[in-house]
Parts: C-alpha cells; structure tokens; sequence
C-alpha cells in the first residue's frame, strides 16, 4: 500500500524517464519509496535489493519484491537484459567498485539511472575553503567520521569518468533542493557549481 507523502524531488526527476510496464531493478531501494510510486503509477513489474533488514520489512510490506543483499553481490545473478531500468539512486559515491558495479548494472539493464549529491557545489567548497573542516550540508549531513560516504565525486567528475570508461548518458538532469529534498528546480547554467544533485540515465555505447 502506497502512502500519501510526496516524492522526494530527485525520485521524481526518475520516475519521469521510466516507461509504462517496464521491468525495473531498484540497487539499495531503501524502503521502497520510488518502487510503490511506479507500481502504482506506471504498473512497472519491480525488483529491489536493499541490505538493510527492517527497510526490506517495509518493502514487503508495501507488497513490493524486494530481497535482502549486497547490491555488489546479487546483480550477479541476473541474466543479462533482465530488465529494461536499474536504478541506483543517491548510493555510487557509497560504493567501494563504482566502475564494477556500472557495468553490472548495463549488463543486467537496458539502460541504467544513477544519480548522486553533487561535492562539487558552491556551498561544500565555501565550508572546506573558509572552515578549513570537512563539510557537512543538508545533502551530506555526516560527520567525517560517521559516513557512508566513500567516494567524493562531482557533476564533472561523473561526465568525464563516462567518457573515460565508455558508457553513453542519455540524459542528464542537474537539480537544487531544498533541506529536505522534497522540492527543488532544475539547474542548467553552471551546474557542476549550484545543483545538489546529478541524475543520469545511461546505457552501454
């Protein structure tokens, strides 16, 4: 059963690319948010993976398909094409082989939606400039010591590192948030500088 609270406005930047019936992967789904929006809204057929138990209990719950794993692990066994959309959403700079973990993610999919906070934005160089501290901001709230975060990575970096390994960006949507994330705007001048967040849907070249 879906609830009634709003898409955070990153997940609803995801939902608008997603096809009516697709088959769709959510890596780290969390407790199902985006999956329950899309089986309701576009009757996707949905798969999720999640590592957290009690978010895995929601899932279900909810009467969505989701499984308890290491997304690491358990892409590896899907066929290849299983599914027509994986979602990794706001977990690549959490993640110890991005590069491994992409390519899993077009092996298994036909195309792949990966989005990420922005380190690059204005307001984390201003607090690592003027500070002389690691930042800590509404999108990356964790102290130094306390986070999951693994991988420093900016709009830049993402569109040069495609280039480099050779996968295609279909499509590229730069967004601004609020505190909350459940509003925002799309940034298109200078958004390696003012958007919170990138989201990316790509596919193998």
């Amino acid at each position: 059963m879906q609830n009634n609270i709003p898409l955070r406005f990153d997940l609803q930047v995801i939902a608008s690319w997603i096809r009516a019936g697709s088959r769709v992967i959510g890596l780290g789904c969390g407790e199902g948010e985006l999956l329950a929006h899309l089986k309701a809204q576009k009757q996707v057929r949905e798969t999720g993976i999640e590592i957290v138990e009690q978010r895995v209990v929601r899932c279900i719950e909810q009467g969505l398909s989701v499984i308890q794993g290491d997304i690491n692990e358990e892409v590896h066994d899907y066929p290849d094409d299983t599914f027509d959309y994986v979602i990794l959403s706001q977990t690549l700079q959490q993640v110890y082989d991005p590069l491994a973990l992409i390519e899993s993610m077009l092996r298994i999919g036909k195309k792949a939606i990966v989005s990420f906070p922005n380190f690059g934005h204005w307001h984390v160089r201003a607090q690592v400039l003027f500070t002389g501290h690691a930042p800590v901001t509404p999108q990356l709230p964790y102290s130094w010591y306390g986070t999951p975060n693994i991988r420093i990575l900016s709009i830049k970096d993402f569109r040069e590192f495609a280039g480099q390994v050779g996968f295609s960006i279909l499509k590229e949507v730069t967004i601004n948030t609020d505190k909350q994330d459940k509003s925002g705007r799309i940034v298109q001048v200078l958004p390696n500088l003012r958007a919170t967040y990138g989201i990316y849907l790509i596919s193998r070249e």
